[in-house]
């Protein structure tokens, strides 16, 4: 199982970016997928999750209101929209993959996934 994360970039302070995430010959279908940052010097965070139950989705409170995670109706791919993008939202951004039904407590927690895909890189400037 290989995911494969896109869209990052340099963006101004206030600007937005679209993450995908598409899994390398398979369909996303069935999986929790779930969005990570990684910022230099800080450990890697959890920045939202989509359910494999229901598409029921979760998100830090850092990104809430600014960020919308969702499947495209062929469930190939997950998107991450990120808006009103600041200076401290700067980090590699990865997707993960879990056959787990993900809910509030386990949703942002890196270790309940299993696969990982390469990161991609935002950088916000001020």
């Amino acid at each position: 199982v290989q995911l494969q994360a896109s869209g990052g970039g340099l963006v101004q302070t206030g600007g937005s970016l679209r993450l995908s995430c598409a899994g390398s010959g398979f369909s996303l279908d069935g999986y929790s997928i779930g969005w990570f940052r990684q910022a230099p010097g800080k450990e890697r965070e959890g920045v939202s999750c989509i359910s494999s139950s229901d598409d029921r989705v979760y998100y830090a409170e850092s990104v809430k209101g600014r960020f919308t995670m969702s499947r495209d109706n062929a469930k190939t791919t997950v998107n991450l929209q990120m808006n009103s993008l600041k200076p401290e939202d700067t980090a590699v951004y990865y997707c993960a993959g879990s056959w787990r039904t993900l809910i509030t407590s386990t949703a942002l927690i890196p270790s309940m996934y299993e696969y990982w895909g390469q990161g991609t890189l935002v950088t916000v400037s001020s």
